[in-house]
């Protein structure tokens, strides 16, 4: 373990354990190499549309927009094979307008950043009240950012506790806690991290990478570590948190190649959009270009899909 490291995190790191990063990295070099046949491939990139939350956190966002967003999630494409979305993502004011396109018995789920998304630098009192308007709107989920800073300087209580505080407040919707990778540094870090966050958790909620607001997003390797976390939690506890990887994945390639990953170490259980998504929006159209190719034999281009509202 790092010899620098905050006497709590040492504590940590010696009750869970710190990882080989080098036997994470040569063991997500090995998922890219894997054959995947056509029928297989085409369920693949089928079941990866459904765990896309389909997203836009712009300033400039407007009702009109987020309707739009609505519309592609709920139909991808006009071949009826081809599955909705698992979410659509928005800042809290424009939940309401999701909600008025969608309605109740909606077939995807209305998401929401919230908690000062995506600095998370607010009183803990606007977080939280910001957390519950969106859910008074209609949000079914929520996307919060930990407390780096209380991370990073050890202390592990207060960071739980808004966490905590968090779920409390999101009552039934689901909520989804971003570690925000790239600021943690290491795989160490992050495994801590995802330990700390499930330990305050419901069986559902998520751990999730980033805001697709930093310089470093979701990467095969954060991702690893966080897998492997879900697995030794849940096989200590018998509680099963979700995970979602966000920022950087663009290409139905590479989203594949993730979804060996939770194969591999979560078992088919995991495969699914209520344990699984991907946030990435610019994504789906490159698995729809995908799905049009194998259906087809010819591989569209990129303006023949409208693109995405947005990515993170």
């Amino acid at each position: 373990m790092p010899l620098g490291a905050p006497v709590a995190l040492r504590r940590l790191f010696d009750e869970i354990g710190t990882v080989d990063a080098v036997g994470v990295e040569e063991r997500v070099a090995k998922y890219a190499t894997r054959s995947i046949k056509t029928g297989s491939k085409v369920v693949g990139l089928k079941l990866a549309t459904t765990m896309v939350d389909l997203t836009t956190l712009e300033g400039k966002d407007t009702p009109g927009k987020v309707r739009a967003l609505c519309v592609k999630g709920l139909h991808p494409h006009d071949d009826p094979d081809i599955p909705p979305v698992a979410a659509v993502c928005v800042y809290p004011a424009m939940v309401k307008h999701a909600r008025k396109v969608l309605g109740y018995d909606s077939p995807i789920n209305i998401a929401s950043v919230a908690t000062a998304f995506p600095s998370g630098q607010a009183p803990l009192r606007t977080r939280l009240a910001e957390v519950k308007a969106a859910v008074s709107d209609g949000a079914d989920e929520i996307d919060m950012v930990i407390n780096r800073g209380a991370f990073l300087a050890g202390e592990f209580g207060r960071m739980q506790d808004e966490i905590a505080a968090v779920v409390e407040a999101c009552g039934p919707a689901t909520l989804k806690v971003i570690l925000e990778t790239s600021e943690l540094e290491t795989y160490d870090n992050i495994r801590a991290a995802s330990f700390l966050a499930m330990r305050v958790l419901r069986e559902g909620d998520f751990i999730k990478t980033s805001t697709g607001k930093t310089s470093s997003n979701a990467t095969l390797g954060n991702n690893q570590v966080m897998l492997d976390a879900i697995r030794d939690y849940y096989l200590d506890t018998g509680t099963a948190i979700a995970m979602k990887p966000a920022g950087g994945i663009k290409s139905a390639k590479q989203a594949l190649t993730f979804l060996v990953a939770v194969k591999e170490t979560l078992g088919d259980a995991w495969l699914t959009n209520s344990r699984y998504r991907f946030g990435a929006s610019s994504l789906l159209n490159d698995l729809l270009r995908q799905l049009v190719k194998m259906k087809t034999g010819t591989y569209p281009a990129p303006y023949v899909f409208s693109e995405a509202a947005g990515t993170y």
